[in-house]
C-alpha cells in the first residue's frame, strides 16, 4: 500500500470536520483550540475528538503554552492535504 492509498482510505474514516481543521491550520498557522474552533466553524466538543484523531495519525502537533493547547499542522499533515485535496473528505 502506498502513502497515497493510505491517506485516501484514512480520509474516508475521518469526520468531515477534520478537513476544515487541517485547512484552517494550513492557512492560518499555529493557534489555540478556541481560535481553531471559531475559525474552522467546528464545535469545541467535536474539535477535541477530531484533534485526537489527527494527532494519532501524525497530521497535527499539539503543544502546551501556559494554560493553552496550541495546535499546528505537521509536514505530514501538509502532505495529506496535497494528496487528498483541500476540498476532499
Amino acid at each position: 500500500m502506498t502513502l497515497q492509498d493510505y491517506f485516501k482510505q484514512a480520509s474516508n474514516r475521518l469526520p468531515d470536520e477534520a478537513q476544515r481543521v487541517l485547512t484552517t491550520l494550513l492557512d492560518a498557522g499555529k493557534m489555540n483550540k478556541e481560535e481553531l474552533s471559531l475559525m474552522s466553524t467546528t464545535k469545541r466538543a467535536v474539535l477535541d475528538h477530531v484533534l485526537f484523531q489527527l494527532y494519532a495519525l501524525g497530521l497535527v502537533e499539539i503543544s502546551s503554552e501556559g494554560k493553552s493547547k496550541m495546535c499546528e499542522i505537521t509536514k505530514l499533515g501538509e502532505e495529506y492535504l496535497n494528496i487528498v485535496g483541500k476540498e476532499a473528505i
